[in-house]
């Protein structure tokens, strides 16, 4: 999608969509990186006893599940684009809009959870430097 310029209204339009979708998204994203942890956890232990068995069918379920959740995810930020949006922060649920605020290019600021546009910032700031609309 080409970029554009969103209104606060175009912006806050989106919500709805952008909640359903991140909150796949961030579930997923938290699902697959602990499942990565245990199983880097397991090679670990396995690594300082100096060998050992593994479960090699919940080694491979474990890889799988995380094939499927990083596919859910790519998916869902895909969506998020397509909607006009650049997603951020999977952990926060951000998603920005390019917006052009007193002739000069910013981003409204969108965080899971909110259910309004209140917040912008500079392109070069990011969440940090949000400020109030």
């Amino acid at each position: 999608m080409a970029e554009r310029y969103f209104s606060v209204a175009e912006a806050e339009a989106l919500i709805p969509q952008l909640t359903g979708v991140m909150k796949r998204v961030m579930a997923a994203n938290a699902e697959a990186s602990q499942t990565r942890e245990r199983l880097q956890a397991e090679q670990q232990r396995i690594a300082l006893a100096g060998g050992g068995v593994i479960d090699q069918r919940a080694w491979r379920a474990g890889l799988e599940r995380i094939e499927r959740l990083t596919a859910e995810v790519q998916q869902g930020l895909g969506a998020i684009v397509e909607l006009g949006g650049a997603p951020k922060d999977l952990s926060l649920g951000l998603v920005d809009f390019l917006h052009l605020r007193d002739g000069r290019e910013v981003n409204l600021c969108w965080k899971y959870g909110e259910r309004a546009i209140r917040h912008w910032h500079g392109l070069d700031e990011g969440y940090a430097g949000r400020k109030p609309l």
